[in-house]
């Protein structure tokens, strides 16, 4: 494996610490609890439908879009081939800022940080276009930390990708 910079991680632990770090006052709940997603703009034109219950790893919900549901069995099979083509040869993928197009920026990425990893579906909330998942993801398969997954889907297949933390 290359040698990779740690900066990414570096990056992560600040900020995955930080998020720790929060009271009440800050998060909106008592500790424990996790921020809401900001209510959908009803201005972007792209209406929101209700979220559905948790996703079990034992099952799939038919609500989660075919492209996104794709995604999350290929991080599961650890099969980056499958993972790379859930996605347009044009993607766009943008992990916490940082952006990745195309089939081989999309492959280097999920090699070095998706690939091994553990995705539990927590929250799928469908839009029209494709939808936003709740999810855990555990790096190295322990651990880990939540997140929201917004899928934007054409033709069947993950146009747009963007990942922020829950």
């Amino acid at each position: 494996m290359p040698y990779r910079p740690l900066v990414p991680a570096l990056s992560l632990t600040a900020l995955l610490l930080a998020g720790c770090s929060e009271g009440p006052e800050q998060s909106g709940g008592p500790p424990g609890t996790t921020r809401q997603a900001p209510s959908p703009d009803p201005a972007k034109g792209t209406p929101e439908q209700a979220p559905h219950d948790t996703v079990r790893e034992d099952r799939k919900d038919p609500a989660v879009d075919p492209a996104a549901q794709a995604y999350v069995d290929a991080v599961a099979d650890k099969n980056l081939e499958a993972l790379v083509s859930a996605f347009h040869a044009d993607a766009q993928l943008v992990d916490v800022g940082r952006k990745y197009t195309g089939h081989d920026e999309i492959r280097d990425w999920a090699r070095d940080e998706v690939i091994g990893g553990k995705l539990t579906v927590l929250k799928n909330t469908p839009r029209t276009n494709g939808t936003t998942l709740l999810v855990r993801f555990a790096p190295g398969g322990a651990g880990g930390f939540e997140a929201h997954y917004e899928f934007e889907v054409r033709d069947g297949r993950i146009a747009r990708l963007n990942l922020e933390y829950a």
